[in-house]
């Protein structure tokens, strides 16, 4: 083999790898159970929305798991698969044990009333994809188009969730360079970041912000004095108590809108890692555009989370249509 030749290899498998996935991608679409499964929708919307009127936060959770899972190999329901003695899954991840029961919940209330209705037919991942659409929908958040026909993933390693999901402290280039690895822009990450417009953060997430920061201060500088002061008051007794929690958008915080931005040049942002966005001249014009603009970060939400959804797609003998989301069909593993 030629120099020349060899170079290549790597170009032509990264374009086999491109072809690959359009081609998966495109099994996809918007009417894939109309015949098989036609009350699919209305299945999950009516769970949806009784789950989310009795469990306010559900919303935030399961867009947080939906991303969780899409982040890592694909949005192939791989994150909703129980650890077994023989293999550590991916929601037992350390990055992934503050994921809310909530979220697990409405999923597996999904399949459980289609797989009375239609059995065998519906997969988790869809599930959870259409699931999320409608409970961003349903607190105000922008309506997108969810193509269906997912498979349900054969293989959930914890040690695959390593370097697919951001830590509260990752810097804007580690953001940016995680969210290049996915195919996805510095607006598209801005946009999708937007997702803190709801749920919450653990105090233990930013107790560096607000505890004994610096020699000098207390708190982090760049925090809004008197958000500090509520912080600290919410968050005093949050060694003792892990669970402790503070939303992120404190004004809006069960409205899908975009307050999370316009929170964020006031100094009222909870995370170091979203922090960083306003600061950062590669990330703030995007900040600062949806902080004025709802209507534009609506549509870029939802232009990027249709392509967040479909990221890594399983389709044909890639996958399963598993029985029960949290395992296996086979069980080997």
């Amino acid at each position: 083999m030629t120099m020349a030749a060899a170079a290549a290899l790597p170009l032509l498998i990264l374009l086999f790898i491109s072809i690959s996935l359009k081609q998966s991608e495109s099994k996809l679409n918007i009417n894939y159970y109309q015949k098989t499964c036609p009350q699919m929708e209305k299945t999950i919307q009516d769970i949806v929305t009784t789950k989310q009127i009795n469990s306010p936060t559900t919303a935030a959770a399961t867009l947080r798991l939906l991303t969780h899972d899409c982040l890592v190999e694909g949005c192939d329901a791989s994150i909703l698969i129980t650890s077994t003695p023989s293999n550590k899954a991916e929601r037992d991840h350390d990055l992934n044990l503050s994921l809310a029961g909530d979220a697990f919940d409405v999923v597996v209330r999904g399949k459980t009333a289609l797989e009375l209705a239609c059995p065998g037919i519906v997969s988790c991942a869809d599930i959870l994809a259409l699931t999320t659409r409608d409970l961003v929908t349903m607190v105000g958040g922008p309506h997108y188009e969810v193509r269906l026909g997912r498979k349900d993933s054969l293989v959930s390693l914890a040690t695959n969730v390593d370097g697919n999901i951001l830590a509260s402290t990752a810097t804007v280039s580690q953001q940016i360079d995680l969210f290049a690895s996915k195919g996805f822009s510095v607006q598209e990450m801005v946009a999708l970041l937007g997702a803190h417009t709801i749920g919450f953060a653990h105090c233990k997430e930013f107790a560096s912000r607000i505890f004994n920061f610096s020699k000098n201060s207390q708190t982090d500088p760049s925090l809004n004095p008197r958000f500090a002061v509520g912080l600290r008051n919410a968050c005093a007794n949050y060694e003792k108590n892990p669970t402790m929690a503070v939303f992120f958008d404190v004004i809006t915080p069960g409205k899908f809108d975009n307050m999370f931005f316009q929170n964020m040049p006031r100094g009222m942002t909870l995370l170091k890692s979203d922090n960083y966005l306003v600061q950062d001249p590669r990330t703030r014009p995007f900040v600062m555009k949806y902080a004025s603009d709802q209507a534009t970060f609506f549509s870029d939400f939802a232009h990027a989370m249709e392509k967040l959804s479909i990221l890594h797609v399983k389709t044909g003998h890639q996958g399963e249509v598993r029985r029960k989301c949290d395992s296996f069909n086979n069980v080997k593993v």
